[in-house]
């Protein structure tokens, strides 16, 4: 089951675009959980579904909701400080110690 759907910056959509432009786009998203799943190819467009959510569409019909992109072309996406907090998790541990 996918999270409730997170409205991302407005900026966003502008950084997209301009990257669409490109004959490839590869981004790095939340699957499943926190399953990270990969795409790559040419992007056609970015539709809006359910009343607000957008998708980013592949040529090949594959589509990546955007509030789950960790990473575009090696840019930071909207999900990137959600992987970051969830990949710095353990550091926040006291591994065993107590105060």
């Amino acid at each position: 089951m996918q999270p409730l759907y997170l409205p991302i910056d407005p900026d966003f959509f502008d950084l997209f675009e301009k990257e669409m432009k490109k004959d490839s786009v590869r981004v790095v998203y939340f699957g499943k959980g926190t399953e990270l799943e990969e795409l790559k190819g040419k992007v056609e467009t970015i539709i809006k579904k359910n009343g607000n959510e957008y998708f980013m569409k592949f040529q090949n019909d594959e589509e990546v909701r955007v509030d789950r992109i960790i990473v575009y072309n090696g840019r930071p996406g909207p999900a990137f400080d959600e992987y970051d907090a969830y990949a710095l998790e353990c550091l926040s541990c006291k591994a065993g110690y107590e105060e």
